[in-house]
């Protein structure tokens, strides 16, 4: 056999077994099948793929529990790319007047603002405030690029800076205006995935890249993409209902360095793990899912990194009480003149950090259906409460800021990612004191010298350095891991490798 075939043999034998069957390992397993690699498995703890992205009904309507849009759609977006090549999306979507309009992460939606006190606002009459929030959220990205952290956080930063901006007005106008900021710093609560503004650290809040082209959504489902990727996997190749319990790694003496102990008691050798669980379940779980346990830097990386919950609440309605054109609404509270983003009495009030609803378009697909979006610790006690509890809390709050008594949700469907044994959260972002430097060292691999390099590698949304909290990065970061492993197999002589005898 020559060195072309032994190389080629060592790739097929090697055992590599993927941990998690979201997305970032459906893209590691198709990749490195698609190279060659025959001995690939995923362990899934649940009984179905996708993970965090979960397409859901309300009635007859479809709808997402867990991820939305595809962020950016556009040529350097594999999301995108992958859901045009299977037909997925709707012909807007695919123009390229679509895919060059950079909306820096904020889509220009027509919006509707209503009041405590049951008004209706001119939109017009916000834009200024908004203006400044969206300026300063703008000012917030550029500090990492200039050195030096002048406030620990974000919402430090914005708050200091949102009271010297809205001081040229009369008094009327600034609460108002300051209203409008603590609603915009509950929205990007929502975006970051985070309790609060004042736990995102404000050095490496400009790590986050945003891509070109305006966001959008599946007609039929994200799932859809889940299904036609696994389509191209080999059947049989994913066991599910598999929690695994602890991953043991640097087993020198053994055949193949890497063991993955499941909770059933059921072990698999292997020669590399890739592990694609989320962040939030690695900060609750690091301690035992492996052995030897993480290097001390990896998992002070893992501590500083944030992970938080996003919660959706969809609600139906018989009629509209929005205008037709209406993409989004804001709640102000005109009590909320300290630009907070956190609710003192979380129990009582939980329901004030709903910033408002997003409308679901087109109306001829959905109806009347809107999502509420709720981020944080008053987001993860909303998942303790009882179906019927939440319809009363939501049906109370619209009443209250539409000035109408007898508006009645026909339908209230939540999300509770939070409660979710698997995921314990939704998404991550950078938290304070955090920087490029723990990105880097939550996706490098352990070992990284040594005689058997590789055996655990790390892959999912928060590895990626630009793109966390993302469909695109979880898909890059997948391809990434594998493209490692192919280019280790790549480089290595045959007659080297301890395992070439397997």
């Amino acid at each position: 056999m020559g060195g072309a075939e032994k190389a080629l043999a060592m790739r097929q034998n090697a055992k590599i077994v993927i941990i998690g069957c979201g997305i970032s390992g459906i893209a590691a397993a198709q990749r490195l099948f698609n190279a060659g690699f025959h001995n690939v498995r995923i362990i899934e703890a649940t009984a179905r793929s996708g993970g965090r992205i979960k397409t859901g009904s309300l009635g007859d309507k479809i709808i997402e529990i867990g991820a939305n849009w595809i962020h950016g759609p556009s040529e350097e977006n594999p999301v995108f790319c992958l859901a045009r090549q299977y037909g997925l999306l709707e012909p807007e979507a695919l123009t390229p007047e679509n895919q060059a309009m950079d909306i820096e992460g904020h889509p220009p939606w027509v919006p509707n603002f209503f009041t405590s006190s049951g008004r209706k606002l001119n939109a017009e009459d916000m834009y200024p405030a908004q203006q400044i929030f969206m300026e300063l959220l703008d000012e917030s990205s550029e500090v990492h690029s200039q050195g030096g952290e002048p406030f620990p956080s974000v919402g430090d930063f914005i708050r200091s800076k949102a009271a010297e901006k809205c001081q040229d007005t009369d008094a009327a106008t600034r609460s108002l205006q300051l209203c409008v900021i603590s609603n915009m710093l509950k929205v990007e609560c929502c975006v970051n995935g985070t309790h609060s503004m004042d736990k995102v650290g404000l050095g490496a809040f400009g790590l986050y890249k945003t891509l070109p082209g305006l966001d959008c959504t599946f007609p039929k489902g994200y799932e859809g993409l889940i299904k036609n990727l696994m389509s191209e996997l080999p059947s049989g190749l994913v066991t599910y209902n598999r929690p695994v319990r602890c991953v043991h790694w640097n087993n020198e003496e053994k055949q193949t360095p890497v063991i993955v102990e499941c909770d059933n008691g059921e072990r698999t050798a292997a020669d590399h793990v890739i592990v694609t669980v989320s962040l939030g379940y690695l900060k609750k779980h690091h301690s035992t899912l492996f052995h030897p346990r993480l290097p001390l830097h990896k998992l002070h990386s893992v501590q500083r990194l944030g992970f938080g919950t996003n919660n959706k609440i969809f609600v139906e309605f018989d009629s509209p009480w929005w205008d037709a054109d209406c993409e989004v609404i804001y709640f102000l509270w005109e009590d909320e003149v300290d630009m907070v983003d956190q609710i003192p009495d979380v129990q009582r009030s939980w329901i004030k950090k709903l910033f408002g609803f997003t409308v679901l378009k087109p109306t001829e697909r959905y109806g009347h259906v809107l999502c509420g979006w709720i981020a944080g610790h008053e987001s993860e006690y909303m998942e303790t409460l009882s179906e019927q509890e939440v319809t009363h809390a939501v049906t109370k709050l619209v009443r209250q800021f539409t000035g109408n008594p007898i508006i009645t949700p026909t339908r209230v469907l939540r999300s509770q990612w939070f409660h979710d044994p698997w995921t314990c959260g939704s998404y991550s972002y950078p938290g304070k004191g955090c920087s490029a430097q723990d990105l880097d060292n939550l996706r490098e691999p352990m070992p990284t010298k040594g005689s058997q390099p590789l055996q655990v590698l790390f892959a999912g949304e928060a590895t990626h350095p630009c793109f966390y909290s993302t469909v695109h990065g979880a898909v890059l970061s997948g391809w990434r891991e594998a493209d490692r492993l192919i280019s280790h197999y790549s480089s290595i002589s045959p007659s080297k490798h301890t395992n070439s005898k397997l």
